[in-house]
């Protein structure tokens, strides 16, 4: 018991060094983004007295001099140009004083040279919720995680609503969890390879899956059978999503995808829904993921009023280059698409084609 007793003790101190800690790192970061603010504040005011276009080089050149000497090579002048930067782009105090309690300087040099500001604002919010390191952050922009979502096809007042519900509310639309395309280079799959392979290669990097489907995925089932009329089914992969609280299908297909598709779908949902759906959880969504589709099919088939998403996945990326032009194209496209007069207001838009 004595030995116990010690162990607890141990524990029990050991918590309270960590989490004091933890509140000195907050404490510290949260003044630190302060100090930058206020930094580029008093820049940006001095640079403002003097119209020449080399006063504010100037400025910034000297004033680096000194504080280089005074605090070190931290204060350099790049250093000074992202204090500027912050604040010009943050210019309403008390949005940073809610962001220095959330995230690392790193995390915010990160979001503040995102120009597009419904973009930005999509990163900070989805940040928040999925609780991102500054690492994290810089790979789902380079992967270009907002334009493979749904909400970026979406008109842009309706992008600021929905993150505005989610920054208010917490009500977060599946718009914006679902991607399309997905990336599941590395499963490291080559160019011939089946349903089943697929599906394997995915269990056994399923930690990355996960990651690439987004951290609110929680893994349930693998090949679930459901049997209706004596007749046995089986679900490729089945998630559950704790925010949007509910069951989500993940069906692997290897070619375009098939209008037949849907109605495999729809039976899969239908079931779960009457008979796995327990008090509390929203209705189940499947995904169908495939290597390639017809944007006129899906828009056509209507795919969103049976609550059923459609998303490419690339086992192989190109070049970002091209990855970008596809991605800005279908914005595009799905934007136009949405502003004619006679287009369905609850459709999503195109797809990554």
């Amino acid at each position: 018991m004595e030995e116990l007793g010690k162990s607890e003790l141990l524990s029990a101190v050991r918590q309270l060094i960590d989490e004091s800690r933890r509140s000195v790192a907050l404490a510290v970061n949260a003044e630190i983004t302060v100090l930058h603010y206020r930094v580029g504040q008093q820049i940006n005011q001095e640079i403002l007295k003097d119209s020449r276009a080399d006063y504010g080089k100037r400025v910034l050149r000297e004033l680096s001099v000194r504080l280089v000497a005074d605090y070190g090579p931290g204060w350099s002048e790049k250093h000074l140009r992202h204090c500027i930067k912050f604040e010009s782009v943050f210019p309403d105090y008390s949005i940073v004083s809610a962001l220095r309690r959330q995230f690392s300087w790193t995390h915010l040099k990160t979001l503040m040279y995102i120009e597009n500001p419904v973009k930005r604002e999509f990163y900070i919010e989805m940040c928040k919720i999925e609780r991102w390191s500054s690492r994290q952050l810089q790979e789902r922009i380079q992967s270009m995680l907002y334009e493979r979502t749904a909400i970026s096809k979406k008109p842009e007042d309706v992008i600021i609503n929905d993150l505005e519900k989610l920054k208010t509310e917490q009500k977060l639309n599946p718009d914006l969890v679902f991607k399309d395309p997905y990336f599941l280079d590395f499963l490291g799959l080559k160019d011939a390879y089946s349903e089943k392979d697929l599906e394997a290669s995915i269990i056994v990097e399923l930690q990355r899956f996960i990651i690439e489907m987004g951290s609110d995925f929680a893994f349930m089932a693998r090949q679930k059978r459901i049997t209706i009329d004596h007749r046995d089914y089986f679900i490729d992969l089945l998630f559950y999503h704790r925010r949007l609280k509910c069951l989500v299908v993940v069906d692997l297909k290897m070619g375009e995808f098939e209008a037949g598709f849907k109605g495999q779908m729809e039976l899969y949902l239908r079931f779960l829904e009457k008979y796995e759906k327990v008090e509390g959880e929203n209705d189940p969504i499947g995904l169908i993921l495939c290597s390639g589709k017809s944007s006129e099919h899906i828009e056509l088939m209507q795919l969103d009023r049976s609550n059923i998403r459609v998303a490419d996945y690339l086992t192989a990326l190109p070049s970002q280059q091209v990855l970008q032009d596809k991605l800005h194209k279908a914005v595009e496209i799905a934007r136009h698409k949405m502003e004619q007069p006679d287009f369905p207001k609850t459709k999503t838009g195109l797809p990554f084609e």
